[in-house]
């Protein structure tokens, strides 16, 4: 069950109209992975994710006012304001989608991180309702939002990506360093389900466990769930808008001491918002790869 516990003003410029927006946090339930000893999804046309969860409180902090302090390197997340060209339904036109919204989302990623090659895999909307999982065959078409701790590719699982999109360069390719970036967009405002990103730096690695997803066709990919701990650090921007992006650091092939590798990610429920629309968001999956 989910309550909010916090209201402050946070401490920043006045919006139009003099208002000051409002620091809300939320204390909610964040489902974890409770380990039976394997972790194993098969993947078809209906999505059940049939894995096994613990549920634990956690307070999730509003980042409001406060959205420049978080970075992807330190972090493992950043949100910025980037106006789309898009609206609405043309986020369920997947030509215009991959036409118009990919350049704008590599060259977002191209602004933060000063990298100049960005390879857009793959992306995903999410306009259904919170128990999608349960609807049957064929729920993918009306795919909502995810309420498991995950991070969306292990480390093997990050090269199992980059070999399938680039079998002739991979060889090359993981000798540099790469990256995999989700850009997370509203697609209208979010009241109902939003999503809460933890602080890499909360979340040490033997947190988490990898788990597989097995594909009909013989594919796998590999992801990470997580473990409960009290130290976990989540956080959102509450009300987060069409044009507030945010970033989230699935895999970075770096290991610098201090830098975040993977930000842990998850929606909550929100009971103040439980009345609201189903949630709709756009989150895109881009390859970045650095010279060196």
């Amino acid at each position: 069950m989910a309550t909010t516990v916090t209201t402050t003003p946070a401490p920043v410029l006045a919006l139009s109209g003099g208002e000051k927006p409002q620091r809300r946090d939320v204390s909610s339930l964040i489902n974890y992975y409770r380990d039976p000893g394997t972790a194993h999804r098969q993947c078809h046309k209906t999505v059940k994710n049939e894995r096994p969860t613990i549920s634990k409180t956690a307070i999730i902090r509003d980042i409001t006012g406060q959205e420049d302090t978080y970075t992807l390197d330190k972090h493992g997340f950043h949100f910025c304001r980037r106006p789309t060209s898009l609206h609405g339904a043309d986020f369920h036109d997947n030509e215009l989608v991959q036409a118009k919204y990919y350049p704008e989302a590599e060259q977002l990623l191209k602004d933060i991180t000063g990298v100049h090659r960005i390879h857009i895999f793959d992306h995903k909307v999410r306009v259904g309702p919170s128990n999608w999982h349960k609807l049957g065959e064929g729920n993918r078409t009306t795919r909502g939002p995810l309420f498991r701790a995950h991070v969306d590719q292990s480390y093997a699982g990050a090269e199992l990506v980059l070999r399938r999109h680039f079998p002739d360069e991979a060889d090359d390719l993981v000798k540099r360093r790469y990256q995999i970036i989700n850009i997370w967009r509203p697609i209208k405002t979010i009241y109902k389900d939003p999503l809460a990103v933890a602080d890499a730096r909360s979340v040490p690695e033997s947190d988490l466990l990898a788990a597989s997803i097995l594909y009909p066709r013989g594919d796998r990919d590999e992801t990470w769930t997580m473990l409960p701990n009290d130290a976990h650090q989540w956080f959102f921007k509450n009300r987060q808008q069409p044009d507030e992006a945010l970033l989230v650091k699935c895999f970075d092939s770096a290991t610098s001491p201090g830098l975040a590798r993977r930000a842990p990610h998850s929606a909550f429920e929100d009971l103040d918002m439980a009345d609201c629309g189903h949630r709709e968001s756009i989150e895109t999956r881009a390859l970045v790869f650095y010279d060196d």
